[in-house]
């Protein structure tokens, strides 16, 4: 993951004001912003001199660039995260969507399982771009069940049952001499004292047994390969997203060309760099943004998504947002996936209390 910087202090309000009305206006037309076209329609109380003159500095601190000679500027992907984290407030939602948005999810024929779609749509309808939605899975996958079958001649399979319901088979290594009855022993012993242990509990508790004999070596070495089993899981890629609103992305004239469109969402059918992202969203409990060449996929250097996690903190997440072009209107975004987020949470927290 590219490394997001912060220029927090190095802009004054002169400045401030000036890139604020710069992105702005990019965002509104697509188009490259003259220093005349910010002085008389933003009503600064500078000259257009004086414009050209902080669009300079702010050039040489890397947040707007000159795409030739003789054109305006257009913020950079470093220019539109000042703009969107330091200087724009992101929006309220109205109390009128709020309604509305509260009747779809409570329209929901599915029920909780519905609502990481409409979430999706939701999104895609309130900010313009598309809409993106996963559905809650656990924070850290546990143990459910295990089975030890003896195979061939000192080897065994092991066979486990994990929290999302997926079965992991293995093949593990024996100590000349351990048979089935032994195998099925210890499978016994572990079902009755780590059922529901995460890959955490199971390193510590394995860390914790002394290799006295071998059959404790092979409880051992079952306790470490199934700590790595979960940790498997874990890091799995997303298995299922759910968008809406890709027309709202193709009319932007920045995708006119839909090949680069399509490698965006190339890039994201991979659900690699998508679990990346969910994972690391999964990890705060705010609003997060990857613009542009922030995301690691160069297919993707010209979106950014705006995420946010929801459901129920330690036990289970999924992540909502939203992805356009980097000349999106983040302040409407990020206000309006932090409601969506926070009504999922509230939601799911009822769900699973009644």
């Amino acid at each position: 993951m590219v490394r997001r910087q912060r220029r927090t202090g190095l802009l004054d309000a002169r400045a401030r004001l000036i890139l604020r009305a710069l992105v702005e206006e990019h965002i509104r037309t697509a188009l490259p912003v003259g220093s005349s076209s910010i002085a008389t329609s933003y009503r600064l109380g500078v000259s257009s001199a004086t414009v050209r003159g902080v669009l300079a500095e702010l050039e040489e601190l890397g947040l707007v660039a000159q795409p030739h000679t003789s054109a305006g500027r257009i913020p950079t992907d470093q220019g539109y995260r000042t703009y969107a984290v330091e200087i724009a407030v992101p929006d309220e939602v109205t109390e009128v969507d709020r309604l509305m948005i509260r009747h779809q999810f409570g329209q929901a024929e599915g029920g909780a399982d519905q609502w990481f779609r409409i979430a999706a749509s939701t999104l895609a309808h309130s900010t313009h771009v598309a809409g993106l939605a996963t559905p809650m899975r656990p924070t850290s996958a546990s143990l459910r069940h295990v089975d030890l079958v003896s195979s061939a001649d000192r080897l065994a399979t092991l066979v486990a049952v994990v929290s999302d319901g997926s079965v992991r088979p293995t093949l593990l290594p024996l100590p000349e001499g351990v048979d089935q009855e032994q195998l099925t022993s210890i499978a016994n012993r572990l079902n009755a004292t780590l059922i529901g242990c995460t890959a955490d509990q199971l390193e510590a508790r394995a860390s914790a047994l002394a290799e006295t004999t071998p059959l404790r070596a092979v409880t051992h070495t079952v306790m470490e390969r199934l700590a790595r089993l979960l940790r498997e899981v874990d890091a799995a890629s997303v298995e299922q997203v759910f968008s809406d609103g890709l027309l709202n992305v193709m009319e932007a004239p920045e995708f006119a060309d839909s090949a680069r469109l399509r490698n965006v969402f190339t890039a994201l059918e991979g659900r690699g760099y998508l679990g990346q992202l969910v994972r690391e969203v999964s990890q705060g409990n705010s609003v997060q943004l990857f613009i542009g060449t922030e995301n690691a996929p160069t297919e993707m250097h010209g979106v950014s998504l705006v995420l946010a996690p929801y459901g129920i903190p330690g036990r289970a997440l999924g992540v909502v947002g939203v992805l356009g072009p980097t000349r999106m209107p983040y302040p409407r975004a990020v206000g309006t996936v932090r409601y969506v987020a926070t009504l999922l949470s509230e939601l799911v927290g009822r769900f699973h209390a009644a």
